[in-house]
């Protein structure tokens, strides 16, 4: 099954790649991997533990992995030339109690795994910071091998 596929199964709408917020390109690509920028939720704003829940954050995770697979799939052209998740790095913006980044992120890593299988699947780390750009809850970004 394709991946375009599956996410018409799943009932799943990729959201259009918004523009750069600064000088940087939303990925690079050197041999067979694929760096995604750091990407957020959008409208979303607030800090975890505070005004935004655990919950709510899972969510933003959530809405931030389906920005980066429209990235993947804006600079790959197909998602099936995805051939492993192999990192990623998600930061949540939390008051300075919240211990519970790892739940957070897994709304991201969830999304990859229902989308890509075994092949979604990766090594990750998940950190708390005192803040992010716009108050955003929650910034990830991602390394993709590709195949050609």
């Amino acid at each position: 099954m394709s991946i375009d596929a599956r996410l018409r199964e799943l009932g799943i709408t990729l959201p259009d790649v918004p523009a750069p917020a600064g000088n940087y390109v939303h990925a690079v690509r050197t041999g067979n991997l694929l760096f995604l920028a750091g990407k957020g939720p959008g409208k979303v704003s607030g800090k975890v533990g505070a005004e935004i829940s655990q919950e709510q954050a899972y969510q933003a995770a959530r809405e931030t992995g389906l920005v980066l697979i429209a990235v993947m799939k804006q600079e790959l052209g197909s998602l099936d030339r995805v051939s492993r998740v192999v990192k990623v790095l998600g930061m949540v913006n939390a008051v300075p109690e919240f211990t519970a980044q790892p739940a957070v992120i897994n709304g991201c890593s969830d999304l990859f795994v229902e989308v890509f299988g075994d092949r979604g699947r990766h090594a990750r780390s998940a950190v708390g910071m005192g803040s992010l750009p716009n108050n955003i809850p929650v910034e990830v970004e991602a390394i993709v091998e590709v195949a050609d």
